[in-house]
């Protein structure tokens, strides 16, 4: 019998909905981690202070981004790729937590255990450095094709989709997972593309929302801005381990 869409929405919605209050308290968690562990990488306010010294909102505006780096000093070139890496970095372990601790709670339920976050988390560390190698791959190639032509970003995004479910199910290595993901994703594109274009797009429209929380401070707006992105993601992380496991059995 074909896998129909509808049954894994509803599959997916039914388990989010019996599980709310672990799966939101798992995504507000990994999104303090983030938030916290990038405010504490990135450089303090005097160093960033330095990064608007000698420009002028006039001056800039009609620049690329790659013609505003070469006009910077190089202490400021140097602020701004340590701001950057810590962003990426607090964004990359978040992303690993999140999906590790959600994939081992899926598990878990599923087999008629106990969990908690604190456990899920627990029992999900040996799959975190896989995870972390996997989703720094999968992550760095969506965002060059999205940064070359957005066709391409949108693609690999598809077809790295079920890497992280494959990973922590089969015990299989990153780039194992990434290849039989691409296979298994282009098999199955009615059921995946629908699914990974609402994911790109709600994170768009979280990052539009960012622009609202001016009346909060900025890292309560941080911490619920990751956090309802963290949701989106465990939304579709949900969906995706519900749609291999049918395609085993298939």
């Amino acid at each position: 019998m074909p896998i129909m869409a509808s049954t894994l929405y509803r599959d997916m919605l039914n388990f989010f909905r019996n599980q709310f209050a672990s799966i939101v308290l798992l995504a507000l968690l990994t999104a303090l981690i983030s938030v916290v562990l990038g405010h504490a990488l990135s450089p303090g306010s005097e160093q960033l202070m330095t990064l608007s010294d000698g420009t002028h909102m006039g001056d800039t505006a009609g620049m690329s981004l790659q013609q505003l780096v070469q006009q910077m000093s190089v202490d400021q070139q140097r602020v701004l790729l340590k701001a950057s890496a810590a962003g990426t970095l607090a964004g990359l372990v978040g992303n690993v937590l999140l999906a590790g601790g959600l994939l081992t709670m899926i598990r878990l339920v599923s087999n008629h255990q106990p969990v908690s976050v604190l456990r899920a988390i627990g029992l999900s560390a040996p799959l975190l450095p896989r995870l972390l190698l996997l989703i720094f791959l999968t992550t760095l190639l969506v965002q060059l094709g999205l940064l070359l032509i957005i066709v391409p970003g949108i693609l690999l995004a598809i077809a790295f989709s079920l890497a992280p479910v494959i990973a922590t199910s089969d015990n299989l290595g990153a780039i194992k997972s990434m290849r039989l993901s691409a296979r298994l994703a282009f098999a199955n594109l009615r059921l995946l593309a629908p699914a990974v274009l609402f994911w790109l797009l709600a994170k768009a429209a979280v990052l539009l929302l960012a622009t609202q929380f001016t009346l909060v401070s900025s890292l309560v707006a941080a911490i619920l801005l990751n956090g309802l992105s963290n949701l989106i993601s465990a939304l579709l992380l949900i969906y995706l381990y519900r749609l291999y496991m049918l395609l085993r059995q298939a």
